[in-house]
């Protein structure tokens, strides 16, 4: 199958907003990046596809409104600025959501969630009814009050977990970075994009690198993680570029743009 018939058939999107896209280290959460992506799910929505975010942004949002300049080292520091950061999040969206006619619904999940079998059917069957009202879920993890034992730990495979539960068609992992490379293009010069990957093996995943941004968690490793979680299930994967205003139009349109990862 092509890769533009692929994508046109998935009728189920999941998609990971990552900390870069929403602001800057030490900034507060961009308006201007918010409406962009509630611009590109309201044309997904027109376009037939059920959209389901996971989003990071809301411990970047706590650091900027507790005034902490780098991610706090100490869990009730960091727990007090999932707490702060939540609401501030998640009324942003709705205000961006609001103008292209959009409703969305805070989802707080965590690991017991999503692997306790009765507690797994229960977050499965509220993100259906929501979706089947036409309503956004924005998941993310309950990190204002999580122990390490049912922690997650990063959205990345927060979003695969939560594409598996829901039985999505297609997982958009958007990121600061327009893909995956033989290298860290940060670092490497000669690092060059590959468009299509189909199958994630251990040399793949010793080119990965953790994230350079004080304000996230995770880096290309866990997209990669998240990924082969994701393809595993048989669900395609794409890692792109979240900071490009019209990137859902172009994958959707069948471009050759960020990294495929082949179910």
């Amino acid at each position: 199958m092509s890769r533009a018939k692929m994508i046109k058939q998935a009728k189920r999107v999941v998609i990971k907003i990552g900390s870069s896209i929403l602001a800057k280290p030490g900034q507060a959460l961009s308006h201007k990046a918010l409406a962009g992506i509630a611009r590109e799910v309201s044309f997904s929505e027109k376009g037939g596809k059920d959209t389901v975010i996971v989003s990071s942004g809301a411990i970047a949002a706590g650091m900027n409104a507790l005034k902490f300049k780098l991610k706090p080292k100490k869990m009730p520091e960091l727990q007090a600025c999932a707490a702060v950061g939540q609401p501030i999040l998640m009324q942003l969206y709705q205000k961006a959501l609001d103008k292209s006619g959009l409703r969305g619904a805070q989802v707080l999940l965590d690991r017991l969630d999503l692997e306790n079998e009765e507690r797994r059917q229960y977050a499965r069957n509220t993100l259906l009814e929501l979706i089947k009202r036409r309503v956004i879920p924005i998941i993310n993890e309950n990190d204002a009050v999580f122990v390490e034992e049912i922690r997650v730990g990063d959205n990345d495979n927060l979003a695969a977990m939560v594409a598996c539960l829901i039985d999505a068609d297609l997982l958009i992992l958007l990121t600061d970075q327009d893909g995956f490379y033989t290298a860290d293009p940060q670092r490497c010069e000669g690092a060059q994009r590959i468009e299509l990957v189909h199958k994630i093996d251990g040399p793949m995943l010793s080119q990965a690198s953790g994230t350079l941004n004080p304000g996230s968690t995770g880096g290309m490793l866990t997209k990669l993680a998240a990924a082969k979680m994701a393809t595993s299930a048989s669900i395609p994967t794409i890692i792109a570029d979240g900071q490009d205003k019209a990137i859902l139009k172009k994958i959707y349109a069948g471009e050759t743009i960020g990294t495929l990862f082949l179910p």
